[in-house]
């Protein structure tokens, strides 16, 4: 019989609300059956990190999660493991990450007729969230993406058609084949408000009362999530005793404990994101929250970290900078996600209003249909998602409101469907509120210090995967560090005679070939790193022995060997190096002279200096013909003159004709006389000057003529000209940086023209 699946593999699983103990049981039992080793957790709960290849979690709500991302352990869905058997060979781990983030996670994506850049865009952003490319149709194919319905490989599953630039995963119905809502229905026309679960118990930063037990029970079942926990409440909480008795009962029935002092605590309960308390914690690496994550602690029973939520975490006493000051309200959010909006505009220190006015400076809306969104940007107001909110107060800093996704709006969805996936970012926190504090941090803060800083390192900095971690295919942390923990939980053990060679500790060797699978393109990318990595522990015992050779006296009574042997072996080497660099040498000389009796090759002419270097403009003679295009390059290369791309130092602009394009318009207002004119009109050219427009004429001036005469009338009343001109008089006038009129412009004139 041949080696299981999984023989290669120890795999731990995290109990939680959707991994049960029973399933565990009968996954351990599958597990085993195929040639894994199932590791019980230690009898703290905890895993053992060092002995592990894969952790079964169905959530990544777990403590140890941050330090699986830090030695790169894969974390999985119990998908996986059906997955790996259906296959009869251990499956990537990518696709099955619990990791919401990850949101294109057991997506399988093919594209069809689409330019080569858009396909790159698209396979890139999927794969780098967890996606997977597929070249043709297949049965594990989930989506494939085309420009019309056409294309057989649409004909052949009718799958799924979908689209993105939030980076989030919004809901695929409306965008469903043969016959999607987006295509009939009007951006306009009314959805409903979504429920989202991301939010529950996590809309106030700090909650007034104490939950009721769940199914509204008279008696509150033991919170096993603080067992063997301490807990302390920060002195900014300002709760009240009876409060502060119920809240210790339900820690102390759990099988936790509260104390008075931060060196005593696991878990650090406040309010603000200051004091001696807050910075001793955060720098001891504790687990900092607030009481509404306590509560959720409370509710759910199961561990979930405070950086999981924006709310569940202290917030800044102060708000945030360039965020103070602002006004804001808020649109098509209705139920728990306006609630979360409007205590998190005021955990930022800006002013949340629920009438929009002139004063307002931003607008967060789910949509962009409603009457806010029509006057907002009459009134200067910008007009931005939650997700602008939300990342500038995970990022504690004011990010810029013209980024792509901030003012993207799906027609057919609301946005408050992916309201609460935000994460905050630790070492920002750490940046602004808690620096420094290494020198009186202990071993276990410092252990955790490394496993924070690893995690980081090994997550994308930016991007669609931002936080995410890049690739878990090899341990790179100090394993010193993190065996501190493992030493302290292990128990005593006999002490047995030191080995003859060097030891090397057992690993599972995790074959990258195993993992590859036909037609999808591999996310790793340090398999040659990993196998590097194998062979020198492969000959580790080899280098010990020899380092110990080394170290043998060399006096001549001892025996031939040792110092002497290595000494003896290293000159020898030494010698062929020498040997080697010498014909080495020899060889380059012979090649030198040989090329010296050559004949020098005829020099190129060089091209002439740049003389001149020109933008073009509304030039339609190459479109579509790029030959053209390189031989006339050429030719004008040849001539001294240098085509170049807007953005770069030009000394001509060449056009057919007058053009509104923004280079042609660019170039104008650097006209050296009308620069001289604008200078001395300091932006007030049309001061005085009463124009009053319309955006368009759609069917020629006869439907707007009934309003001349009273035009006409009102400006003669008031001793000025009346003159009814096409929007080129204005564009003349700009660009002239003059308050001149001729009567071409004149639209009557105008019209007849075209």
């Amino acid at each position: 019989m041949g080696e299981g699946v999984f023989h290669e593999c120890a795999i731990a699983f995290v109990p939680s609300s959707s991994l049960t103990p029973k399933a565990i049981s009968e996954l351990s039992a599958i597990l085993e059956d195929n040639g894994a080793e199932v590791l019980e957790p230690r009898r703290n709960g905890t895993i053992a990190i060092d002995k592990v290849t894969h952790i079964v979690s169905n959530t990544i709500d777990f403590q140890q999660y941050t330090e699986s991302r830090a030695v790169m352990i894969p974390v999985v869905t119990t998908h996986w493991i059906t997955a790996s058997i259906s296959k009869r060979r251990v499956a990537q781990f990518r696709p099955f990450s619990p990791d919401p983030r990850l949101i294109f996670a057991e997506v399988v994506v093919t594209c069809a007729d689409l330019p080569v850049t858009d396909k790159e865009s698209i396979l890139g952003a999927v794969m780098a969230l967890g996606g997977q490319e597929s070249k043709d149709v297949s049965r594990m194919t989930t989506h494939v993406c085309a420009l019309s319905m056409d294309h057989p490989k649409v004909q052949v599953p009718l799958s799924k058609g979908w689209k993105g630039k939030l980076r989030k995963r919004i809901d695929e119905t409306p965008y469903l084949l043969p016959d999607p809502e987006i295509m009939k229905k009007a951006p306009e026309d009314e959805i409903d408000i979504p429920v989202n679960d991301n939010l529950d118990g996590a809309t106030s930063p700090n909650p007034q009362w104490l939950p009721l037990p769940p199914d509204g029970d008279s008696a509150r079942p033991p919170c096993t999530v603080f067992q063997h926990r301490t807990v302390l409440l920060g002195a900014d909480l300002n709760i009240s005793p009876r409060l502060t008795k119920a809240v210790r009962d339900i820690i102390v029935n759990g099988g936790g404990k509260m104390v008075d002092t931060v060196d005593a605590c696991d878990m650090y309960i406040g309010r603000y994101r200051d004091g001696p308390q807050y910075v001793r914690a955060a720098q001891s690496c504790k687990d900092v929250g607030n009481l509404s994550w306590l509560y959720y602690l409370i509710v759910q029973n199961s561990w979930t970290s405070s950086m999981r939520r924006l709310l569940h975490y202290p917030t800044p006493r102060n708000g945030i900078d360039g965020l103070r000051g602002l006004r804001i309200t808020v649109s098509n959010y209705g139920g728990e996600a306006r609630i979360y909006l409007e205590n998190l505009i005021k955990a930022c220190g800006a002013e949340f209003t629920k009438t929009m006015k002139a004063d307002n400076t931003h607008l967060i809306t789910a949509r962009d249909t409603s009457e806010k969104c029509q006057a907002a940007p009459e009134w200067g107001v910008n007009v931005v998602n939650h997700l602008w909110i939300e990342e500038s107060y995970a990022k504690c800093q004011l990010k810029p409101v013209n980024i792509p996704k901030y003012n993207h709006f799906p027609h057919r969805t609301n946005l408050g469907e992916i309201i609460g996936q935000t994460f905050l970012d630790e070492g920002r926190l750490r940046e602004l509120y808690y620096p420094g504090g290494d020198a009186e941090m202990t071993g276990s803060a410092k252990r955790k210090r490394k496993i924070l800083e690893a995690a980081e390192e090994n997550a994308y900095r930016n991007g669609p995967a931002e936080g995410v971690v890049v690739a878990q295919t090899a341990q790179e942390v100090d394993q010193d560090v993190l065996m501190t923990e493992d030493v302290e939980n292990s128990p005593p053990k006999k002490a047995a005679p030191a080995p003859v060679e060097t030891p090397v500790r057992a690993r599972h060797v995790r074959s990258g070939k195993e993992n590859d699978t036909p037609s999808v393109v591999s996310t790793g990318g340090r398999s040659a790193k990993a196998k590097a990595r194998d062979k020198l522990q492969n000959i580790a015992p080899d280098i010990a022995l020899y380092e110990k050779e080394k170290k043998r006296s060399t006096k001549a009574t001892t025996p031939f060997g040792g110092k002497r042997a290595a000494d003896l072996v290293e000159k020898q080497r030494l010698a062929e190096e020498e040997a080697k660099e010498k014909k080495a040498a020899e060889k380059e000389s012979a090649k030198e002279d040989e090329a010296a009796k050559r004949p020098n090759k005829k020099a190129r002419p060089s091209l002439p200096d740049v003389e001149m270097r020109i933008i073009l403009t509304g030039f339609t003679r190459w479109v579509e013909n790029k030959h053209k295009e390189d031989a006339d390059r050429r030719k004008l290369r040849d001539l001294g003159i240098q085509l170049v791309q807007e953005g770069q130092p030009c000394d001509y602009l060449a056009a057919p004709h007058i053009v509104r394009t923004v280079k042609f318009l660019c170039a104008l207002a650097r006209g050296p006389e009308s620069v001289g004119r604008a200078k001395a009109n300091r932006g007030r050219l049309l001061q005085g000057v009463a124009v009053y427009c319309t955006e368009t004429i759609k069917n020629g001036p006869k439907s707007y003529q009934t309003m001349w005469p009273r035009f006409r009338e009102m400006a003669t009343k008031g001793h000025m000209e009346p003159r009814i001109v096409a929007p080129d008089w204005l564009l003349d006038v700009a660009m002239a940086q003059q308050v001149r009129y001729d009567p071409k412009f004149a639209v009557e004139v105008f019209r007849q023209k075209e």
